[in-house]
């Protein structure tokens, strides 16, 4: 046989190969004594020089083909930690910097939310109080240059974009700004600083008594941010009721969800506890620290709720201390800690799972679940997202609240009110036209006289409509995008496109608030959340 029909064999098992050996490297590993999270390799030898690197350096020396082996090093990683659950992961020295800005919630530098619209970086919104707000950046505004690089017209990348406008604290950067139809660029220096990066989305009264309050994800500032906006909504406008938003939010740190917890439970009150492989139990409990009474709390979730926010609605759940209100969550119980790794990347790894007061872990399976990921689609396709007889529990075991109800486990939180989701003017089209939505907003906004809009968020909720040739608009500039016209698909979602328009002009005049405010005048969760606490009493 020829080296030409070799090689390929080669390259195909080779990542297998790789992945074998780091498996035995860390079933050895695992025979050590273990240590607290801030353990480190450093005696004798370090992990690179282990039969893996060996391999590597084989395979970068004498092997037919030119490889990229860090690229190589990280598919073998990720093909074992895959091995394990769906949550361990690797994350690369590249990543990790992203992750924890992320998690630490700030980042340093100038302050924007921008969309490339036409190879062109366009300013959505300055931060307000940011950098560049400061300097006089205005939503609307296309960024053409940063310091003496063009960027406009060059179909840049998201990360190089980022890579440009962020620095250390204190640092400057020029933009050149072409503003409207004005063809002289404007010349800003904006000095760079931190940037908060905000976990709650919106908070404001839905009524006289009742609060509402988005957490997109539970990151080192939530605790701290949901108290912000809680504050002024009892002491200044007289919340009784809270509505707490948490679809669509991926988790994050379980000590800021036990803290928001501890607002609502009096002292001692078990929340949540994990459990690993040596059996240790950890418990958490409220705090005693709560400064305000809260009478009556309702929870959002859907199948985008997890983890931390599945820890919320199952506190609030067994405890009977309000009603948890929505579509069964994603189903993740399992707790990961991050360690740092010698080549300035990490590992989060999976320590324990989590349980519910009751004694539920809601982990959904994993062992047997290849399309782990895609569960939201599968429940499309089954049916239970319009319809609550089709949520299949994986667990039958019953677990029992405070009053006695029969809740579950293995697969999610199950709500106590079911919002079934609207489906009927879900297509292709209709999807294709709403992912076009923020781009085509920026460019209306531009076009059109803001002057005769109304100038108060509230005055634009009551009078301002987006018309049919709006809408025309819209399907016209989606066809120059690649995506022809289809009428009969666009009246079954008619109404749907408009309120997002609505709701994304409304962000670009008013802000984020005004994006959730506008969704939520007519949401079917919200408005059963406030006939629930209205009411009193159990609504199924």
């Amino acid at each position: 046989m020829s080296e030409q029909t070799q090689a390929p064999k080669f390259q195909t098992r080779l990542p297998l190969l790789l992945a074998i050996t780091l498996a035995v490297g860390m079933l050895i590993g695992q025979q050590l004594p273990h240590y607290d999270r801030n353990f480190s390799l450093r005696s004798g030898k370090t992990v690179s020089d282990g039969p893996l690197d060996e391999i590597l350096r084989y395979v970068e020396s004498k092997y037919v083909d030119s490889v990229d082996v860090t690229h190589l090093r990280k598919q073998a990683i990720d093909h074992l930690l895959e091995g394990l659950d769906p949550h361990s992961v690797y994350i690369s020295p590249d990543e990790l910097k992203a992750v924890e800005e992320d998690m630490n919630g700030e980042f340093e530098g100038v302050g924007i939310e921008f969309i490339v619209l036409d190879d062109t970086i366009q300013v959505v919104a300055p931060l307000s109080g940011g950098p560049a707000e400061t300097a006089g950046i205005l939503a609307g505004d296309k960024i053409v240059q940063i310091n003496d690089t063009v960027i406009a017209g060059i179909n840049i990348e998201n990360g190089k974009i980022y890579d440009k406008l962020r620095g250390p604290k204190g640092s400057k950067v020029k933009v050149g700004i072409r503003r409207g139809r004005e063809t002289t660029l404007r010349q800003f220096e904006v000095v760079r600083d931190i940037i908060p990066v905000k976990s709650v989305d919106a908070s404001y009264m839905l009524d006289e008594q009742t609060g509402y309050i988005r957490v997109a994800q539970f990151n080192s500032n939530t605790y701290q941010e949901f108290m912000q906006s809680l504050t002024p909504m009892v002491e200044e406008k007289g919340l009784k009721n809270l509505v707490l938003d948490l679809r669509g939010n991926p988790g994050g740190y379980l000590e800021e969800a036990t803290d928001m917890l501890s607002q609502i439970f009096p002292d001692g009150k078990l929340l949540v506890y994990t459990q690993g492989r040596n059996g240790q139990r950890k418990d958490y409990k409220s705090n005693g620290r709560a400064r305000f009474d809260i009478q009556n709390i309702a929870v959002l979730i859907d199948e985008g709720s997890a983890s931390a926010s599945e820890i919320v609605a199952g506190a609030v759940q067994d405890w009977d201390r309000g009603w948890v209100v929505g579509r069964r969550s994603f189903g993740k119980g399992l707790v990961q800690e991050q360690y740092p790794l010698s080549n300035g990347g990490a590992i989060r790894l999976t320590v324990s799972r989590y349980y519910t007061p009751s004694g539920r872990c809601i982990q959904k399976d994993y062992k047997n679940d290849h399309d782990y990921d895609h569960e939201a689609d599968r429940r499309l396709k089954n049916g239970e997202l319009n319809n609550a007889a089709n949520i299949k529990q994986a667990d039958s075991t019953q677990y029992y609240t405070g009053k006695g109800r029969i809740v579950f486990g293995g697969g999610g939180i199950t709500p106590d009110v079911f919002i079934p989701l609207d489906t009927a003017f879900v297509t292709p089209y209709f999807s294709s036209l709403r992912a076009l939505i923020p781009q085509f907003i920026s460019r209306w906004s531009e076009q059109n006289n803001r002057s005769k809009l109304p100038a108060t968020l509230q005055d634009f909720m009551q009078q301002f409509q987006p018309s049919d040739a709006m809408l025309d608009e819209l399907c016209d500039y989606a066809a120059k995008e690649g995506t022809p016209k289809n009428i009969a698909a666009l009246n079954k979602g008619r109404t749907e496109l408009k309120l997002n328009l609505k709701a994304r002009l409304g962000k670009i005049l008013y802000g984020e608030e005004a994006f959730f405010r506008i969704l939520n005048d007519d949401d079917p969760a919200v408005e059963k959340a406030l006939q629930i606490m209205k009411n009193g009493q159990w609504v199924k």
